[in-house]
This record gives C-alpha cells, sequence and structure tokens, in this order.
C-alpha cells in the first residue's frame, strides 16, 4: 500500500551511448577553460596585488606617513623586521604611538598628510 514497486533500467545504457569518449573530451576541454578563465581573472590579478603590497610593506622606513588596515594615519617612528610603532598624536608635546605588524600597513600616505 506505502511501498511503491521499483523497475529496472534497460540493459546497455551506458555502453550503447555513442561518443562516450567524445563528450569526456569536451566535457574537459570546458573544465580547462572555465579554470584558464578564473585564472586570468581572479587568480592573477590578486597575486598581482599581493606582490605589489609586500614590495611596498618592505620598503616602508621611518618617517612614512601611512594609513593601516584599521583606518588609523600616522608617522613611523621606529620600524623592524615584523612591527612598526606608529605616531598617532602629540598630547602635551610627547608622542602618541602604537605598535603595528607590518602587514596592517594599507597604503603609504604623501609626505605633510598626517598633521599633530
Amino acid at each position: 500500500m506505502f511501498i511503491s514497486e521499483a523497475y529496472a533500467q534497460a540493459a546497455g545504457g551506458a555502453a550503447a551511448a555513442p561518443g562516450g569518449l567524445e563528450s569526456m573530451a569536451s566535457s574537459f576541454g570546458i573544465m580547462i577553460l572555465i579554470f584558464a578563465v578564473f585564472w586570468f581573472l581572479l587568480i592573477r590579478p590578486q597575486q598581482k596585488r599581493q606582490k605589489e603590497h609586500k614590495k611596498m610593506i618592505d620598503a616602508l622606513t621611518v618617517g612614512d606617513e601611512v594609513i593601516t588596515a584599521g583606518g588609523i594615519c600616522g608617522k613611523i617612528l621606529a620600524a623592524d623586521e615584523n612591527y612598526i610603532n606608529l605616531q598617532i598624536a602629540q598630547v602635551e608635546d610627547k608622542p602618541v604611538t602604537i605598535t603595528f605588524q607590518r602587514l596592517a600597513i594599507q597604503a603609504v600616505l604623501p609626505k605633510g598628510t598626517v598633521k599633530f
């Protein structure tokens, strides 16, 4: 009453299909084409941006004015291999500094942009 009947499929469905190898080759070709499109539109530009960012990070020096990924603007007071000290303000003629990882720097600003 609640169980429906199951019927067997006719024999030779996959073996009798003409052009099986050609169909598989065209599917493989389409997959390669899709990968190539993704490579040139997504992966390659991202790698290019990463290279430019790394080059900019490596070129940071004391005195550069930068903006962080969090939107904080400041001037680099000290820099080492992994961290930088960023002056973000000046209170009673004393600099207010924050330590950031180099990778947190988003962009280098033109000289004179940051005023204290």
